[in-house]
C-alpha cells in the first residue's frame, strides 16, 4: 500500500529534500539494491515534492497557508521534519533488509504527536515501525494505528476518494478551521489528528467524516485547543489602589 495513499493534510507541508538522516549502507547485491532503493525514494518523495510545488510557483503562498495553521511556520516545519526523519529510519530499514516499510505505512506528525498508519506485511513489521518512530528525538507520543494484512488497487481508491470527500466538506464549513485537521484513510477508517477550537467543532468534524458513504469508522486523535484566559477590566477597586501604590513611590 502506497504510504499516503489516503492522507489529506490541509496545512501547509513541503518537506525538506535534504533527508540528512537517510544513510547509504545496504548488505543487499547492487542488483537489487538500486531497483528498490528507487522505488521507495519515489515513493517517500512524491508527497514532498508535490506540496512543494506550491513553493516553487510562490514562496510567500506556501507561507501565509502554514501562518494560518494553528502551529505557525515554526511548528510546521518542526513537524514536517520529524516526519521526514521517521520516513528516513524506515527506508534505512528497508535499504538494510528488503521489505518495504517505508512505502506500506504512512505517518503523520502534529505538535511532535506521530500518527502511524497503513497496512503492513506482519506485526514484527508493525512494531518494527513504531520502535523507530521513538528513536527520533522530538518526537513526544506515537499513535500506532498501522494495521496487519493485504490490501488491494480498490482499496487505494476508496481510501483516496473518501479523503477527498472529508478534505472537501471540512473545507467549505465556515464553522471548522479546516487547516487544524489531518485526515489519513486506511482500509475505510478514518483516522485524524489535529487541534480543534472546541469540542463544537470537532464533533462538526467527525460528523461530516461519519456521513461519508463506505466509511467503517472514525478514529480521532485530535485535541481540543484549551480556552485563552478572558482578560478583566481593572474594577475602579484596582484602579484606586494602583494610584496609591503609584504616589507612596513618589
Amino acid at each position: 500500500m502506497p504510504a499516503d495513499r489516503g492522507r489529506y493534510s490541509l496545512g501547509g507541508d513541503c518537506r525538506s529534500m535534504a533527508m540528512t538522516d537517510f544513510q547509504t549502507r545496504s548488505p543487499l547485491p547492487a542488483s537489487r539494491r538500486t531497483p528498490l532503493a528507487l522505488i521507495l525514494a519515489a515513493a517517500i518523495l512524491a508527497p514532498g515534492l508535490a506540496g512543494c510545488v506550491g513553493a516553487a510557483v510562490g514562496a510567500g503562498a506556501t507561507v501565509g497557508v502554514a501562518a494560518m495553521d494553528e502551529r505557525g511556520v515554526s511548528g510546521v516545519a518542526r513537524d514536517s521534519g520529524l516526519a521526514t526523519r521517521v520516513r528516513g529510519k524506515w527506508l534505512n530499514y528497508d535499504l538494510e533488509t528488503g521489505d518495504t516499510l517505508a512505502v506500506d505505512a504512512g505517518i503523520s506528525v502534529y505538535n511532535r504527536r506521530a500518527l502511524l498508519t497503513g497496512t503492513v506485511k506482519n506485526e514484527d513489521l508493525r512494531v518494527t515501525a513504531v520502535r523507530l518512530a521513538w528513536e527520533v528525538e522530538g518526537i513526544d507520543e506515537v499513535l500506532n494505528e498501522i494495521a496487519v494484512g493485504e490490501t488491494s488497487a480498490s482499496d487505494t481508491a476508496r481510501d483516496s476518494w473518501i479523503s477527498t470527500q472529508l478534505t472537501s466538506k471540512l473545507t467549505f464549513d465556515k464553522d471548522v478551521q479546516a487547516i487544524n485537521y489531518v485526515i489519513e484513510t486506511d482500509n475505510a477508517v478514518i483516522y485524524l489528528i489535529g487541534s480543534a477550537r472546541s469540542q463544537a467543532e470537532l464533533d462538526r468534524v467527525l460528523g461530516h467524516a461519519r456521513s461519508i458513504s463506505r466509511v467503517r469508522d472514525v478514529i480521532s486523535h485530535v485535541k481540543i485547543k484549551p480556552p485563552e484566559p478572558e482578560t478583566k477590566p481593572d474594577t475602579p477597586d484596582k484602579k484606586a489602589d494602583a494610584a496609591t501604590v503609584g504616589a507612596a513611590r513618589t
